[in-house]
């Protein structure tokens, strides 16, 4: 996580963990995680918010259903960049 500047950061229950929460209280970062049933206390989160991320995983989950960019054919930085962009074109056109 070095080297990155956020406000928030969103993400499912598997990083609800208190290592990882602590160290992003240290940095001044909020979390919008949502506690794991297991956990005595559930911690608040902005429940809206957290909905949001479904958006990014939809996103990613049309791009992992194109063969060339979930099988990483392309050798170079350059060609998998325009792959990407040509992927993000395609869904963007549906």
């Amino acid at each position: 996580m070095e080297g990155f500047a956020a406000g928030r950061v969103i993400a499912d229950t598997a990083y609800g963990g208190d290592p990882f929460r602590g160290e992003l209280d240290e940095r001044g970062i909020g979390t919008v995680i949502p506690s794991n049933e297991s956990r005595p206390r559930p911690i608040p989160h902005d429940r809206h918010l957290c909905k949001e991320r479904h958006v990014v995983e939809c996103f990613f989950a049309k791009h992992k259903q194109s063969r060339l960019i979930a099988t990483l054919y392309e050798k170079t930085a350059r060609n998998f960049l325009a792959m990407i962009h040509l992927a993000c074109a395609t869904v963007w056109l549906r």
